[in-house]
């Protein structure tokens, strides 16, 4: 049934979750795992007088971002890994992280995504947008939410 399994990581303790229930369900049902965590580009913004300099460039930026990234997909493998799940990791830098979620999964022909959500609530929820709601939007697959 559910053979390959996405779970995306951000390093929060909430996806921690998600993770824990990903390695556990893919070594039972004797499948494989996919570790993919978005490291999010540098965003340039207009410097408001007074405000002080960037602290580093755009570039070394990115590849701190992505640094981050790979230790959160490295940290997930070698507990899954540790268990005797086979593991594949990747590392994507996109302002879209669930873009990156949903073209993970249909490339590596996941059958299911296991992700957490942080249950933003009211207007927060409205304007800050839930990369776990725009996956559910826009994947194909089944999608396992943890809270």
């Amino acid at each position: 049934m559910f053979k390959k399994v996405l779970v995306p990581t951000d390093g929060s303790p909430l996806s921690e979750k998600a993770i824990a229930a990903a390695i556990e369900f893919t070594k039972t049902m004797g499948g494989s795992l996919v570790v993919l965590s978005v490291a999010e580009p540098f965003v340039y913004s207009a410097l408001v007088e007074g405000a002080g300099v960037i602290p580093m460039d755009s570039t070394e930026y990115d590849e701190k971002a992505q640094q981050l990234a790979q230790n959160n997909v490295d940290k997930v493998a070698a507990q899954a890994k540790s268990i005797g799940v086979t593991c594949k990791t990747e590392v994507a830098l996109s302002f879209n992280p669930y873009e990156e979620i949903v073209r993970v999964a249909k490339q590596s022909g996941c059958d299911v995504i296991f992700m957490a959500s942080h249950g933003r609530k009211g207007l927060n929820k409205l304007f800050v947008g839930s990369e776990t709601q725009k996956v559910l939007a826009h994947s194909t697959i089944p999608v396992l939410v943890f809270r």
